[in-house]
């Protein structure tokens, strides 16, 4: 039984945690990366997501937001928890685990230009498919990030973080097609969109070039995603 005011010395090694994120968003019709450059050893001058090590007293999620806020500018944005990478000799300093995120951001909210802040010398956006060599096991934790996007394609509505606030639905295939590297059936993509109850007319057409006006749409609740199936 333990008694009132007892203390306990516990033998096991404390090792230390760091929350890191991967920051998506679609420029020019390209999936890509927020990464910033390291200043410090190790791998100094090397790029790396942005993320930090985890206060005593702070919870992960808010830890994944303060090192975002603080290295990028970036706040208030879709957050979501990804996977714990724990490989014994991921960071050559000691023995570090990382729980990573990832964010989702409409291209209109980017910070112009973005700024690098705290521990970052510089920061810049890459396109996914050209990304430059990478700090600790970050290429790892962007692929997986990557497959947990696409994959949640299927059954949520994930991809309308990606979106302005209105939007037409040439504009939403183009970021699925995007996500999803291939072409889509026009006719199959907006029967199911339309019949999943998740976006509605704001009452107004846009015209873009020579192309008949389309409708615009906004989401119904684009605080949140939604599972659709």
């Amino acid at each position: 039984m333990r008694l009132p005011n007892e203390t306990f010395s516990y033998p096991y090694p404390h090792p230390a945690v760091t929350t890191d994120v991967v920051v998506f968003t679609i420029r020019d019709n390209r999936l890509s990366l927020l990464l910033v450059r390291r200043a410090d050893p190790p791998f100094a001058n090397r790029w790396a997501l942005p993320g930090g090590f985890l206060d005593i007293g702070e919870d992960l999620d808010a830890c994944a937001a303060r090192e975002l806020a603080e290295e990028t500018g970036i706040d208030g944005v879709y957050l979501e928890q990804l996977f714990t990478f724990g490989a014994t000799q991921r960071d050559p300093r000691e023995r570090v685990i990382s729980v990573a995120y990832y964010a989702l951001i409409p291209e209109h909210t980017l910070p112009s230009p973005p700024r690098a802040a705290d521990d970052a010398c510089d920061i810049n956006w890459f396109e996914f498919e050209l990304l430059p060599q990478l700090a600790f096991d970050h290429a790892e934790i962007i692929e997986k990030a990557h497959q947990r996007l696409v994959a949640k394609l299927d059954y949520s509505s994930i991809a309308f973080q990606f979106m302005n606030h209105t939007f037409t639905l040439s504009e939403l295939q183009c970021v699925y097609e995007t996500l999803l590297n291939q072409p889509l059936d026009k006719r199959n993509f907006r029967k199911r969109i339309l019949s999943l109850d998740l976006i509605e007319e704001t009452g107004k057409l846009r015209r873009t070039g020579k192309h008949r006006p389309a409708r615009e749409y906004r989401v119904k609740h684009p605080e949140r995603v939604e599972i659709i199936k």
